[in-house]
């Protein structure tokens, strides 16, 4: 990919994601440590009225993805959407 004579690199083919809520007073702390983990995913607000997530990450990080949200789960009272 070329833009402006600068050559950046393509994203990957394909993400996986996965789509959950909270309370919106654990939003920015779920956030600060989701992505603290170094390449492991990112997460954006889906829907801010509803304070639905999208949690983003290469398909190969599932099992390490699946692990943290099952251990975070109970302190943020995670909910997963389908």
């Amino acid at each position: 990919m070329v833009s402006n004579g600068l050559k950046f690199s393509q994203p990957p083919k394909a993400m996986d994601t996965i789509t959950l809520t909270m309370p919106p007073a654990r939003i920015a702390l779920f956030k600060a440590i989701v992505e603290s983990y170094d390449n492991l995913a990112t997460l954006r607000t889906a829907d801010p009225g509803q304070h639905y997530l999208k949690v983003y990450f290469a398909p190969e990080m599932r099992t390490d993805i699946e692990t943290l949200l099952d251990s975070l789960g109970p302190d943020f009272t995670i909910r997963r959407l389908p």
